[in-house]
């Protein structure tokens, strides 16, 4: 299709978009000289009748629509087995691109673009034109904002016949009211829950029914809520949400009774009385190109010079006598002889001059060529094989849509008849005059795209924002792309903005455990500084001597400004009253001269469960197990052998400071044949046994509780342990 002619005027110049039932292209209208759009229906429909008729009917229908938010429709037509209808030609993007790159929008544009496809559906309405069809995909943004709605009653012929074949109806259901997808007659209210449904997309980028099917897309139409808007999207007013749960409502009867009563909710939702309103509750039972009148060719004029002949008469003829006349008679016929030459000359001399200028004006008729869409040099050599003329000068300006060079209009039309030598006037496009990119760095952001918007008339969307840490203030712009004074076309060049965040903010790291020199080199790295007096010395038993514990005023991860001056606390040790003490643990394998696996971890001041070592014996060792005790933390070494625990020693503070810490007679783990006395025939039974050690663990529970908190000294853990154990094998 691209470089067809359609109807005789409309040029093809390249296809801009498609959907199930028809294909779209940009065209040139060369009467009119302006661009236009073209739909043309594919060739599977081509002959289905119905189809055809109700397609044309609907599409007439819709051409009666004048209304600014309305697409208008010029043309339909039909050429062998094309059927097409001509369309303005809205340079910009659909709503369904603006979605997807930008979704969710700000509240005030989406209501704005609502507001204006209500109000086109007001007007259609009122001409008794539903359009059936309201989605995203149909809705055209111009670069100057305005909202354009098309396809007008194009969704009536395809759900009619084709809702199996074109795939657009199915392609649509996200968007169907639920008497659509029931198949009932569609009306007024239809379109205003479709126009719900853009709306809630717009402002939380998702649609409120999906599903794996179209088919059970249409049943949740039906018989499922969608997740309400402000749930999505906390920034939406309750006024907005208001508007669309009440035109999304399944029940007609309880939606907008009419496209004028939801333009008049959307006109005054963001007034400031009305944002923080209640939530609603339902009851759940312009053509800018002129015509030009192009005169008709006439050619000229052409009055041959008719050639005159004259007759001479002697005016003394008849009047000489008789008598003179017969005086001479030999020379009575000369003087008639030489009247008669010179009329002969002068006819002759009439006929060549009539026959020269005969010559001149006789010019023969040539065709004008086809010259739009050629360079200049090869619509030269046009006119000069056809036998015309180029007038001069030629006429340079801009075309949108029309490369440099090329000529985009020609004084007569193509086929006109011109005498041969005619000078044929041409318009050849040039290159697009570019602006000036002002100086933005300074302004705030939104000062900044206003006047981008307002001196350049450039879209939202054509401005893009990039944030910077910086010294300027938060939400000032500090430079741009491209620069200032740079050359750019406003109507689609981008332009990058780069705002300042403000002083770029430092995570903090974690610096205990560091050491001092560590921690300051941490500090002048990432440009913080150490206070004035900022070290301080406190003892520690959880941190080595010389490392840092604690840092202030700022904690690990915490963003913090640059410069930001801190105070380390760094360890000097452990406190004077602390004990260390070094426990050797005797320590047997389970069976001597074989490997058996021992684990010992220790509880302190430091710290509970702590690793001290494992080793791998297979004779009794002794293994070293070095202990920090404070007077508010005694001390116990659990020991593990072969992954099973086997024992605990208790060190108390008392003992370790003392030097009196009880260390076992026999290597832990070392079997050990105790003799045991004979039962009591009178205290004999299972009773007695097992009330004994259930008073023999209470005691010991008691014992360790008290040394855990200092009240008990290891030697009494011990005994109270060996009583235990006694008590133990006794049950046994």
């Amino acid at each position: 299709m691209i470089g067809h002619e359609l109807g005789g005027r409309y040029q093809i110049i390249e296809r801009i978009g498609g959907g199930g039932m028809a294909l779209v292209y940009k065209a040139q209208d060369i009467l009119l000289g302006r661009n236009v759009a073209i739909k043309v229906l594919r060739q599977q429909f081509v002959h289905d009748e119905e189809f055809i008729r109700r397609f044309r009917r609907e599409a007439q229908s819709a051409a009666s629509l004048s209304h600014p938010n309305v697409v208008s429709i010029y043309d339909v037509g039909q050429e062998d087995e094309i059927h097409y209808i001509v369309m303005e030609y809205i340079e910009g993007q659909n709503l369904n691109e603006i979605i997807k790159e930008r979704a969710p929008l700000q509240v005030d544009e989406a209501v704005r673009i609502a507001t204006q496809i209500c109000d086109a559906l007001d007007h259609a309405h009122h001409n008794q034109i539903i359009h059936r069809d309201i989605k995203p995909h149909n809705i055209l943004i111009g670069r100057n904002g305005r909202v354009k709605v098309t396809d007008f009653g194009i969704a009536r012929a395809v759900s009619s016949t084709t809702i199996t074949q074109t795939g657009s109806v199915v392609g649509s259901v996200h968007y169907f009211s639920p008497e659509h997808a029931k198949g009932v007659v569609t009306g007024e209210k239809s379109d205003l829950y479709s126009l719900g449904i853009v709306l809630y997309e717009m402002l939380t980028s998702k649609l409120p029914f999906l599903g794996e099917s179209p088919i059970s897309v249409a049943l949740k139409h039906l018989q499922e809520s969608f997740e309400e808007p402000r749930l999505v999207n906390p920034l939406i007013p309750q006024s907005v949400e208001n508007i669309i749960l009440k035109s999304m409502r399944k029940n007609p009867n309880e939606r907008y009774q009419s496209a004028k009563e939801m333009l008049r909710d959307l006109e005054t939702c963001l007034l400031p009385e009305r944002r923080l309103e209640s939530k609603i509750v339902f009851d759940d039972a312009d053509d800018a190109d002129k015509t030009r009148v192009i005169p008709a060719i006439k050619p000229p004029v052409q009055r041959p010079a008719a050639g005159r002949t004259s007759r001479v008469d002697d005016p003394d003829e008849g009047s000489k006598p008789q008598a003179a006349k017969s005086k001479n008679p030999k020379k009575a016929w000369v003087k008639p002889t030489l009247w008669i030459g010179i009329t002969l000359l002068v006819i002759l001399f009439m006929l060549g001059v009539a026959w020269y200028v005969n010559q001149s004006l006789n010019v023969p008729n040539v065709k004008v060529p086809k010259l739009i869409g050629l360079q200049e040099d090869a619509a030269r050599a046009e006119l000069t094989k056809a036998g015309l003329k180029v007038q001069d000068p030629i006429t340079r300006a801009y075309k949108e849509g029309v490369a440099a060079g090329v000529v985009y209009e020609q004084g007569r039309p193509e086929g006109a008849e011109v005498k041969k030598d005619t000078p044929i006037t041409l318009t050849v496009s040039v290159e697009k005059p570019l602006k000036k990119l002002p100086d933005l760095s300074g302004q705030s952001y939104e000062d900044a795209k206003k006047k981008l918007m307002d001196d350049f008339q450039m879209d939202g969307s054509q401005i893009t924002r990039k944030d910077d840490y910086s010294d300027a203030d938060p939400g000032k712009v500090t430079g741009q792309n491209p620069a200032a004074g740079s050359d750019f076309d406003p109507a689609k060049d981008t332009v990058e903005l780069t705002v300042s965040k403000g002083p770029q903010m430092v995570t903090m790291p974690d610096l205990t455990n560091l050491t001092q020199s560590q921690a300051e080199a941490k500090l002048k790295e990432l440009g913080l500084k150490l206070a004035k007096d900022g070290i301080t010395q406190e003892s520690s038993y959880s941190v080595d001597e010389g490392k840092v514990f604690k840092q202030h005023p700022y904690g690990a991860g915490e963003q913090v400004p640059p410069g930001t001056e801190f105070t380390l606390v760094v360890s000097s040790g452990y406190p004077p009253e602390a004990v260390t003490y070094t426990y050797n643990v005797p320590i047997a394998p389970k069976t001597e001269g074989k490997k058996s696996k021992i684990r010992l971890v220790y509880t302190d001041a430091r710290g509970d469960n702590k690793e001290a070592t494992t080793r791998t014996i297979n004779t009794v060792q002794t293994i070293p197990v070095n202990l920090v005790l404070s007077p508010t933390k005694n001390g116990a070494i659990l020991i593990y052998r072969d992954g099973e625990y086997l024992d605990t020693l208790p060190v108390s503070y008392i003992d370790a400071k003392q030097g009196t810490v009880p260390v076992p007679s026999v290597p832990v783990g070392q079997e050990q044949v105790e003799q045991t006395p004979p039962p009591d025939d009178n205290n004999s039974g299972d009773n007695g046994t097992a009330g004994d050690s259930a008073a023999i663990n209470g005691g010991y529970q008691e014992v360790t509780d008290r040394f855990a908190s200092g009240q008990a000294s290891s030697k009494e853990v011990l005994k109270a342990q060996k009583e235990k154990e006694k008590a133990e094998k006794k049950r046994k």
